[in-house]
């Protein structure tokens, strides 16, 4: 639990930084804290209190899919993490920026946030089969 706890802090962490960063170039047409608009929450609060609230969602999120994807480790991690992070980033794009169903707006979503997620998806993956498959080991000895 513990490293499942760190990895998933370290994710968050550099996915909030990362959503910050591509929200400031304008590499995403959306705002990652613009869902508290949208929803009506902590809308009075400050931005800080925002993304670390964000943060910590993004953290329970990668602490379930750490848990639970551990044991998948049959599967290699490069081609999990891949399609969960595009099925998660198009998915995710699709909602926020309400784009029809048509060809035209594949080329509305971000690459670079597809990379950033895919990457850190793989990063979670890979860290939950290695202490996995060392678990295995140890209790084989």
């Amino acid at each position: 639990m513990k490293v499942a706890s760190i990895t998933s802090i370290v994710s968050a962490f550099v996915l909030a930084l990362c959503l910050r960063g591509l929200h400031f170039f304008h590499l995403i047409d959306w705002n990652p804290i613009g869902f508290y608009k949208k929803w009506e929450l902590f809308e009075d609060s400050s931005k800080l209190f925002q993304w670390s609230f964000l943060t910590f969602i993004l953290f329970l999120f990668g602490f379930f899919l750490f848990i639970t994807l551990r044991y998948v480790h049959i599967i290699p991690a490069v081609l999990t993490s891949f399609l969960l992070g595009l099925i998660f980033t198009i998915t995710l794009e699709w909602i926020v920026l309400d784009l029809p169903l048509q060809p035209a707006s594949f080329k509305k979503l971000s690459i670079p946030f597809m990379v950033v997620v895919i990457c850190l998806l793989r990063f979670l993956l890979e860290t939950a089969n290695f202490h996995q498959k060392e678990h295995t080991a140890q209790k084989g000895n």
